[in-house]
């Protein structure tokens, strides 16, 4: 399909989380724009997403939150058990909501909220420029097609094409490696609505229930050298999986193997360093980055996709206050009053992300470091300087 002698005001590159929620955000401020997603059809990729307290504001806003609270309970607190399954320590959950949402609940709600025609299915970007007439965005598509906007808003995730046309660095490669998947159990799978860890020498696994019959669940582990060759095939990751777990508990280990093998994932954990973040430039021209793509970082947290939507309501807000592209007087005064809104949406999400992107970096080595001695410093230095152990998830992201 050649879209070439098409023009968009507003062109969202990456159709997940992030992407559609900024859209959305958009379209409730009024301003039109399109999605231009690689697949063919909506991803979930991923199994499921933890939702804290600022992911709950940011829907709201976005007026999805009433719908999907009906789909995952809420987890009351969580749980560290042994392999033996003793308890080795519980925590309330200590803020105001956290649930578990199946991925493809949360990318059909907030596609269902956008206007028909929005999201362009099979559009794989392979590169970025800048127009050397106009200054503004040009995308290049693999068909050959070209397509010319007036604001490019980059949520394309890890591996994204706008955020290396902008200059940021390529995400580091975490030493961690992840595995992910979803259970369902007919009869109810018996968990309590709380989460849970359990850790194995390097293993470490996660539960959280999303319903009475739903669990999702997570492994992480460090990486080594046979992973070079893991088959993606998901039966024989399942397997795979059920093999390193050999010391569970039988429930677990059956959890595992009666997963289903479409939400079976396998992770090489990405991250952006705090350092990177510091220096780095996030727009040009017209152009800017949000998600993943601005900010990716290990899971430590849980707050990547939060966070992502965080950036929807600042970054269609931030847009919305400077511009009404219905009303404009030329293109020179669009371009330069989208280049203040980009900029206020920056600066407002800078300290935030550095702030996240700052505790996960610590937590991730307190996690991956046997030295109780180390364990306490970096515990220490995360309470000093990051405030109390779930204060990035009480962020409010502000109104629409």
């Amino acid at each position: 399909m050649n879209i070439s002698n098409i023009d968009y005001e507003i062109a969202i590159v990456g159709g997940g989380i992030c992407g559609l929620a900024t859209a959305l955000a958009l379209h409730r401020k009024g301003l039109r724009s399109v999605v231009l997603e690689r697949a063919e059809s909506l991803r979930a990729t991923g199994a499921a997403i933890g939702v804290w307290t600022n992911g709950w504001r940011a829907l709201d806003q976005l007026g999805v939150g009433p719908m999907l609270r009906q789909k995952a309970m809420l987890i009351r607190g969580s749980r560290e058990i042994s392999v033996d399954g003793k308890t080795i320590r519980a925590l309330p959950n200590g803020m105001e909501e956290q649930r578990c949402l199946r991925r493809s609940d949360l990318i059909e709600a907030l596609a269902h909220g956008l206007p028909p025609q929005t999201i362009r299915f099979g559009c794989r970007i392979v590169s970025v420029e800048i127009d050397q007439v106009t200054s503004f965005p040009v995308l290049h598509l693999h068909d050959g097609s070209v397509i010319r906007a007036k604001v490019v808003l980059g949520c394309d995730g890890v591996s994204s094409i706008v955020a290396e046309s902008i200059g940021l660095k390529p995400p580091r490669i975490s030493p961690i490696v992840g595995m992910r998947g979803l259970t369902t159990y007919p009869k109810g799978h018996g968990f309590s609505n709380e989460f849970i860890r359990i850790k194995e020498k390097c293993l470490l696994l996660g539960i959280i229930p999303i319903d009475d019959n739903l669990v999702y669940w997570f492994i992480a582990r460090p990486r080594l050298p046979k992973d070079s060759g893991v088959s993606r095939e998901p039966k024989v990751l399942k397997e795979a999986m059920v093999e390193e777990m050999k010391d569970f508990p039988a429930e677990i280990t059956e959890m595992v193997k009666n997963s289903d093998l479409d939400s079976l994932s396998y992770t090489q954990i990405r991250y952006r360093a705090p350092w990177d973040l510091l220096w780095a430039r996030f727009r040009i021209a017209t152009m800017t980055v949000a998600g993943d793509a601005m900010h990716v970082m290990g899971p430590f947290l849980g707050q990547g996709g939060s966070t992502g939507l965080e950036d929807a309501i600042v970054l269609a807000r931030c847009l919305a206050k400077e511009i009404c592209l219905d009303e404009r007087s030329n293109d020179r005064n669009l371009r330069n009053t989208v280049e203040i809104g980009l900029d206020k949406y920056i600066k407002e999400r800078k300290m935030r992300i550095l702030m996240l992107s700052a505790t996960t970096y610590l937590v991730g080595l307190m996690r991956g470091d046997s030295s109780t001695a180390k364990m306490v410093l970096i515990l220490a230095i995360v309470r000093i300087f990051f405030g109390n152990r779930l204060g990035h998830a009480q962020y409010d992201c502000g109104r629409l």
